[in-house]
C-alpha cells in the first residue's frame, strides 16, 4: 500500500510539471507577444508574474524554454492552421496557394513570437528539424493522395516535399526580417514558384525517365499588352 501511495504521489507530481510548464509557455507566448522577441528571462518572468527561478525550476536554461515555446506554436498555432488549409475541398493549386497563405499569414501575424522561436540564435536545430519533417510528412501525404488519383507516380514524394518544405521556410524567415514586399506579393511568388514545380511534376508523371526525355526549353514569356 505504502509503494502504491508513493508512486501515485510521483504521477501526480508529473502530472503537476507537465501541467505548470504549459502554463508557463503560455504565459511565455504572451509575454513575447507583450515583449517583443528579444525578451529575457527576468522580463519573461516578469510578465508572467513569478520569478525568475520559477522558471528554472520548470526549464533548465532559455534555450530549453524557447524549444517548449516552439513545440506549443507549432502544435496549438502554426499547424492547425496549415491542416485546415489543406482539408479544404479544393483543386490542387488552391489547396497549394491556401497552405502557403496560412503559413505565411500566421507568420505575418505573430511576428514576435516567430523571431522568439525561430531566429533569436537559441534555436534547438532538432526541434527545428521535428517541425520540418512534420510539415514535410503532412506535403508527402497529400502529394501521394492527389498523384494517385491523377495516376502519377510519387516515389519523389518525399524528397519534393522536403525542398518546397525548406524553400517556403527559408524564403518566409527572410521575409520577416526584410519586408521589401508585401504578404500577398510573397504568397503570389511562393505559389508560382511551388505550383510550377508541382506542375512539372505532373507533366512527366512523377517519372524521372519521362522527366529527362522531355525537352527543356524555357518558354519565351507572354507578350504583355498586345
Amino acid at each position: 500500500m505504502r509503494t502504491g501511495r508513493t508512486d501515485g504521489r510521483k504521477r501526480r507530481w508529473r502530472q503537476h510539471k507537465i501541467d505548470r510548464r504549459e502554463e508557463l509557455v503560455d504565459g511565455t507566448l504572451a509575454a513575447i507577444r507583450t515583449r517583443g522577441s528579444n525578451a529575457g528571462m527576468d522580463e519573461i518572468a516578469a510578465e508572467i508574474g513569478v520569478s525568475k527561478t520559477v522558471l528554472y525550476r520548470y526549464f533548465s536554461d532559455k534555450n530549453d524554454l524557447v524549444h517548449a515555446t516552439m513545440q506549443r506554436f507549432i502544435e496549438t498555432t502554426l499547424m492547425p492552421r496549415v491542416y485546415e488549409a489543406i482539408s479544404l475541398d479544393a483543386d490542387e493549386y488552391h489547396l497549394v496557394r491556401s497552405a502557403l497563405a496560412a503559413y505565411v499569414g500566421t507568420v505575418d501575424e505573430d511576428p514576435e513570437v516567430y523571431r522568439f522561436i525561430m531566429g533569436n540564435g537559441s534555436t534547438d536545430q532538432s526541434s527545428l528539424a521535428e517541425f520540418e519533417k512534420l510539415f514535410a510528412d503532412v506535403v508527402t501525404t497529400v502529394i501521394i493522395d492527389r498523384g494517385a488519383e491523377h495516376g502519377f507516380r510519387t516515389e519523389g514524394a518525399l524528397l519534393w516535399s522536403y525542398v518546397l518544405v525548406g524553400g517556403i521556410q527559408l524564403a518566409t524567415h527572410w521575409w520577416t526580417t526584410d519586408k521589401a514586399m508585401s504578404r500577398e506579393e510573397v504568397i503570389d511568388y511562393l505559389t508560382m514558384m511551388a505550383w510550377s514545380a508541382i506542375e512539372g511534376m505532373a507533366r512527366a508523371g512523377g517519372s524521372r525517365a519521362i522527366f529527362n526525355a522531355q525537352p527543356h526549353i524555357l518558354p519565351d514569356p507572354p507578350q504583355t499588352g498586345a
